[in-house]
């Protein structure tokens, strides 16, 4: 297959480009490098076709779904951090971009797979949360929340398309999907963590450290997100990507330092000394993961401390 994928430079992106290579498609990755890295993909170079251009380009965008029997849109703008530093062109890069892309693929009637994210159902106490659940969230005034406003309006979009124009599409819906390459500078807790404890320094917890979460590693997600391209009982459908590893974020902590064998320490900030006033976030954020286990019987199989381990490996 020829496969496009956005935001192939980035980190959940150039792990896809790894498995589509290498199980023999032709590969183009579409990234305005803004939050992805060319060094991620540089292994890549002369074996995929790299493309630095931005998704809401619509000209460039349209030439390549045209050459494409699958896209994989992963652009967007990621992580808390900068959701809240540049949140207009955050909003901008995670709807109007997806819409170019989205239109493209109904143009030239090809394959996407979207990436939507678990930030959609905010901060819906009901865990753990199933594909139809509903999305609970705070004011619009509080930024935090517009990263899963746009991807909720993509989804939302996408879905339109799918029933009014017959776009072959499926949604993913990933929960904190960790692994090597990902990057701490986007507030992403893993990947900091291990960073501090390798170093020695101080592991640094946003809130009480009471709030829960799973971790994915990024190889289990690309297998559920292969295994989805490939079933044809998969369009039309949203599926949760995640980990069954249910932890604090607190222990979370202790267990990098236990499995680092490191002498770091670990010290608390509130959250309006990171994030700034009114910042809420979730205590629970846990997948119901019945729907893809049933649809294309996949798992997740790499556990919590081997995934501290890999991830270690990688910064050394």
């Amino acid at each position: 297959m020829q496969v496009l994928i956005t935001g192939g430079a980035g980190f959940i992106g150039s792990h896809l480009c790894e498995a589509f290579f290498n199980r023999g498609d032709d590969v183009t990755i579409l990234d305005n490098i803004s939050t992805g890295s060319k060094k991620n993909v540089y292994h890549l170079k002369g074996a995929v076709s790299i493309i630095e251009g931005d998704i809401r380009d619509k000209e460039l965008v349209e030439t390549l779904v045209s050459k494409s029997d699958l896209v994989l849109h992963m652009a967007a703008a990621v992580g808390v951090k900068t959701i809240l530093e540049s949140p207009v062109e955050s909003m901008s890069t995670n709807f109007a971009g997806s819409e170019i892309v989205l239109n493209a693929c109904v143009k030239y009637d090809k394959k996407i797979l979207i990436a939507s994210t678990s930030e959609i159902y905010g901060k819906n106490p009901k865990q753990p949360l199933s594909e139809s659940d509903d999305r609970i969230l705070g004011t619009p005034q509080k930024l935090r929340w517009s990263y899963a406003d746009a991807k909720a309006l993509e989804e939302a979009m996408a879905y339109a398309l799918f029933l009014s124009k017959g776009l072959k599409l499926i949604i993913v819906r990933f929960f904190n999907i960790v692994g090597p390459r990902q990057s701490g500078a986007y507030g992403m807790v893993l990947p900091r963590f291990i960073g501090s404890a390798l170093s020695e320094k101080t592991l640094e917890i946003y809130g009480d450290g009471n709030q829960t979460r799973v971790f994915c590693h990024i190889l289990d997600a690309v297998d559920a997100v292969v295994k989805l391209t490939d079933s044809s009982n998969a369009l039309g459908k949203v599926f949760n990507i995640g980990g069954i590893e249910e932890i604090s974020i607190k222990k979370l902590a202790e267990l990098v330092i236990e499995v680092l064998n490191s002498n770091s320490k670990v010290v608390f900030y509130p959250y309006n000394e990171i994030y700034g006033t009114g910042f809420e976030d979730m205590k629970r954020r846990v997948p119901d993961l019945t729907r893809i286990k049933d649809s294309v019987t996949w798992e997740p199989k790499i556990n919590l401390k081997d995934i501290i381990k890999d991830i270690a490996k990688s910064l050394n």
